[in-house]
Order: structure tokens, then sequence, then C-alpha cells
């Protein structure tokens, strides 16, 4: 990735990572794992394209991108693109209390995708305490660091090898500008080891809302990266 040979980045690559990974796992009303997640200290990423509601808990807003792109792949979705009247529904209702939003996006989409959501950061920002642009293969330090400060960070996301590689960089990036970042679709010791080792602040996944008994396993495996981090 272009920037990541940069001064900056280089000596922010030796500040010392978070001490623990904060997680949060794709929204869910079952109240045993509701109860399981707020046991582990969990929080909830809520998507504009599900149901809009916190369950009493700490949350994050994910626009509903990847969920629209992944459903137009499976060909149960005539346009690949997120519903903005959701997205703007959600950020309106929930988004003062957010930890944070992430911006529009286009799922692999490059510079459009930026450009996308450049376009509504400042709309985000007037409703919520932080806003998070999402990533895509293709884009690159130099782009995205600008726009980077304590209230605009970065969610790491685009395609599986991209996310896996660059996810370093992103973090170091992060650091560097004071900016908080997050990684999605996190749901292997593989990935979190990833995570941790970069020094990310937070992650998610659908593991533990799809199958609750994975929670031990995965809340076992961020115990653990954290342990050896500190």
């Amino acid at each position: 990735m272009e920037g990541a040979g940069n001064d900056d980045l280089h000596h922010e690559a030796h500040r010392e990572v978070v001490a623990e990974l904060v997680a949060y796992a794709s929204r869910t009303g079952t109240r045993t794992t509701l109860a399981a997640l707020r046991a582990a200290g969990w929080r909830l990423l809520v998507s504009a394209s599900g149901v809009h509601r916190t369950e009493g808990m700490r949350y994050a807003i994910d626009n509903g991108a990847y969920s629209a792109w992944d459903a137009h792949r499976r060909g149960k979705r005539s346009t690949p693109l997120l519903d903005k009247h959701l997205f703007i529904r959600i950020v309106i209702t929930l988004g003062p209390f957010a930890d944070f939003v992430v911006v529009p996006d286009i799922v692999q989409g490059g510079a459009e995708s930026l450009a996308l959501s450049l376009r509504w950061l400042p709309w985000v920002l007037l409703r919520t305490r932080r806003a998070l642009i999402a990533v895509q293969d293709g884009m690159t330090a130099e782009q995205i660091g600008p726009h980077l400060n304590e209230r605009v960070g970065v969610f790491v996301g685009g395609g599986d090898k991209f996310k896996e590689t660059s996810t370093p960089m992103w973090a170091v990036l992060a650091r560097s500008r004071g900016a908080y970042c997050h990684v999605g679709r996190v749901n292997t010791r593989r990935r979190i080891n990833i995570a941790a080792a970069a020094g990310v602040d937070s992650f998610d996944g659908t593991s533990v809302t799809q199958f609750p008994s994975t929670l031990k396993k995965i809340e076992r495996w961020k115990r653990q990266q954290s342990l050896l981090l500190n």
C-alpha cells in the first residue's frame, strides 16, 4: 500500500497498541445471546438494513452497504447499493448516542466509494460523535490520511486479501492522526490476531450472533491475544 513507508507512519508503528480490543456483534434480539454478550462486555453493531434497536446496549451503526452488496451477489436484491433512506432514518434516530457511524460506501468500490463517503461525511458528523470512512480495495494512505482526526476514523472493509494485508497500515495511519480504527467481518482466530497485533480499537463479526456457542471461543482468542501484547 502506498504511504506505508512514510516516516510518520513508521514512527507510529512503535506506539503501544490498545490494551484490549472492543468487540461488536451484529444486532440480535435473542435474550440469551444478549445476556451472554453483556456479560462478556461486547457491544452491538446495528445495521441500517436490519432492525433499528439497540437492546439497551452500547452500539455502533453500520450503513448497510455490505448487506446490500451481499444480497445482490446472491441474487436476492436488484441493486448492490445501500438504501440511503434507511441509513438516514437510523442516523437520525440512533446516531446521537452511537459509538460511531460508518459513512455510506460502495463495497470494493475504490475511488468511487471514497467520493461517496466524503459527500456524506459532513451530514453524518452533524448527527453523531464519530464517523468512520470505510476503506476499500485500491485506496491509499495518501487519500485517506488528510480526512482523519479524533472524530473521523477508519473502518477497514474491502475484500478478504485487502482487509488482512492492509489492516496494520490502516491502524498505524489512524494512530498517527489521533483517529479511531475498526475492522469489519472478524470471525476467525486469524483475523482477531491480525486486528490485535495491528493495534486497532475494535472489530465486529456475525459469528456470535448466528452461532452463540462461538462466543466463549472468540472471547478466549481475543483475551489471549490481548495478554500477549501487554
